[in-house]
């Protein structure tokens, strides 16, 4: 498999390169895209893009995987997947993408903001599949437990449906020390919260506040919590429609129904986007 690895933590973090050697030792057609510099938080985003400018590209070595092509870019995570996808660094499209090991966990509903998994959504908006590791942070980094669970799980993403995406935690832990691999919910909390510092001035000053609760077994904080590495489906993009029925209608529907095309009408009510049995994903051909 062709696969493209980025990460948000840049170019120069030791878990991209644990990770890119790891998955080109067990036999994996590997090339790297990432940032020059951190873009911790930067979500899905892909910066300023502007005709009249360009974003400045560097081939590099990377040091724990000399023989990988690898490529530093001027931006966040989302914009090299999107590079990548447009024909940047080649016409050969890449199978999958992968994008860490970030330093610390992605858990919780706080992935929203992080690059790390913003990386994998973007490439599912393009048809990809893609998953996305991050290992706990200690005073010791476990890249390399983390690698090794990643090119295990890697499998699982190739052999699933198109659109794909995996987000995969791992506990600070040595390999043989991790109790297993584990389907996981998102917990309501990640490691930290984000807070601020007092009102606002002529500066905020934000700070990351561990979270100090104890999460439920089957999430994704949790398990790594109790030595297990969690692994769970994301989805990006999605539409709230009310019914699995309407969605096949055309304009000339009653527009007291709330389906594509109809006209918005009094009694339309939005659907709840906290029911998951309300949520569609974009048809396959749709991107």
């Amino acid at each position: 498999m062709r696969i493209l690895v980025t990460n948000d933590d840049g170019i120069g973090s030791e878990g991209i390169h644990v990770l890119a050697g790891a998955l080109h030792r067990a036999g994996h057609d590997v090339f790297v895209v990432a940032p020059a510099h951190d873009w911790s938080g930067a979500s899905c985003a892909l910066g300023r893009m502007h005709p009249d400018e360009h974003v400045e590209v560097t081939r590099v070595e990377l040091p724990a995987a000399p023989e990988v092509e690898a490529w530093s870019l001027d931006g966040p995570p989302g914009l090299a997947v999107l590079a990548t996808v447009l024909g940047g660094f080649g016409d050969r499209r890449p199978d999958l993408v992968v994008s860490g090991v970030n330093a610390g966990l992605n858990t919780g509903r706080a992935i929203l903001h992080s690059g790390t998994v913003g990386a994998v959504l973007t490439a599912q908006n393009f048809g990809l599949s893609g998953l996305a590791v991050s290992v706990q942070s200690s005073e010791q980094w476990y890249w390399g437990t983390a690698a090794a669970l990643a090119v295990e799980a890697l499998p699982l993403v190739a052999e699933a449906p198109a659109r794909t995406a995996l987000n995969l935690n791992v506990p600070a832990l040595p390999r043989q020390q991790v109790r297993g691999l584990r389907w996981a919910r998102l917990a309501p909390f990640g490691e930290v919260r984000a807070g601020v510092e007092g009102p606002a001035q002529d500066r905020l000053q934000f700070v990351l506040r561990r979270v100090e609760m104890d999460h439920d077994e089957d999430t994704d904080q949790g398990l790594v919590q109790t030595g297990y590495a969690s692994l769970t489906t994301l989805v990006g993009v999605v539409e709230a429609w009310p019914d699995e029925s309407g969605l096949e209608a055309g304009p000339t529907e009653l527009a007291e129904r709330l389906v594509p095309g109809a006209p918005v009408h009094p009694v339309h009510r939005v659907p709840d986007p906290s029911n998951g049995g309300v949520l569609r994903r974009p048809r396959l051909g749709e991107g």
